[in-house]
């Protein structure tokens, strides 16, 4: 019999955490984070990490693990995350993935062998001629295009980088080739994305912002400021942090920064949307205004028996 492993996903601010916590609770799991920005230490109100109490009654993996100017390949995170699952599993507890972050999922979801060279000398060299004609910048734009959290992470000027990035993506750790890759043999998935009407889910998104704002977001920039890192420390380019920078550099007030964190987050939710509908095998969960906490677990857990 196969090993079983929850992945609980969706767009930010539906209340993927809450979910995951309460179904651990139900079913003796223990959860893994899959959310590219709560990885980092130092970075917990902006990246609404779980509650310290929480942490204390569930266990939880692969939260604060490295500094914020700690370069997280998908590679990385795939053996990081590939040793925890496993050890969860050894001990009888059954793993939950929570998290948004595309390219971590994918690490997890198929079998991806990053030991492999990436690219062909012939694309390699037509993309360093691109970028010889071009530009860093065009190149950066490039790979937002195709990838929007791997160019958040790398900066515009690193040329190199965006290269590899983009072979990476072309390769099949995009969501472009998911139809080329094959699910991980070793494990049972019973994978669920979340979701709730637009509006309302726009609507918990600025909610959301007004709420880290009022829990000391201000105060946790400037302290990763005061530790050194800049507004060019990869994990600072977050949604989130990167708009509070300029405000306290005093470039704008501080209502255009929560107007700014909460349009990019509204933005970023339809782009995990777009990703998380790629999935033919993901089990959409409609939340409802009204939905109880227990409620939508049982239905998981309901769903998950009828397999």
């Amino acid at each position: 019999m196969k090993n079983t492993v929850y992945v609980i996903s969706g767009p930010t601010a539906v209340g993927k955490s809450l979910i995951a916590f309460y179904l651990a609770k139900r079913i003796g799991g223990e959860i893994v984070n899959c959310d590219s920005v709560q990885l980092y230490k130092y970075m917990d109100v902006g990246s609404a990490k779980p509650l310290e109490e929480e942490m204390r009654k569930i266990r939880h993996h692969l939260y604060s693990i490295v500094e914020p100017d700690y370069n997280m390949t998908v590679a990385t995170y795939q053996k990081l995350a590939g040793v925890v699952i496993d050890d969860i599993l050894a001990r009888g507890k059954t793993p939950i993935i929570c998290g948004g972050t595309g390219l971590y999922l994918n690490s997890i979801l198929y079998e991806m062998d990053f030991a492999k060279s990436r690219g062909t000398s012939a694309r390699r060299a037509q993309l360093e001629r691109m970028a010889e004609r071009n530009g860093s910048t065009y190149m950066h734009q490039f790979l937002e295009a195709l990838d929007p959290e791997s160019a958040a992470r790398i900066h515009p000027n690193n040329t190199r980088k965006i290269i590899r990035a983009i072979e990476a993506f072309e390769e099949g750790d995009g969501i472009g080739s998911m139809s080329k890759l094959k699910l991980n043999p070793k494990y049972d998935f019973r994978f669920y994305a979340l979701n709730m009407e637009r509006e309302w889910l726009y609507e918990r998104i600025n909610r959301r912002v007004i709420s880290l704002i009022e829990n000391g977001l201000l105060q946790e920039v400037e302290s990763l400021l005061a530790r050194g890192y800049s507004e060019d420390t990869p994990a600072m380019k977050a949604i989130g942090y990167k708009e509070i920078i300029p405000y306290l550099n005093h470039e704008y007030d501080l209502a255009t920064a929560v107007d700014e964190i909460s349009r990019n987050t509204r933005h970023y939710a339809k782009r995990q949307l777009t990703w998380l509908r790629r999935y033919d095998f993901v089990n959409w969960i409609e939340i409802q205004k009204g939905d109880t906490v227990g409620a939508i677990i049982d239905r998981l857990i309901s769903e998950s028996a009828e397999k």
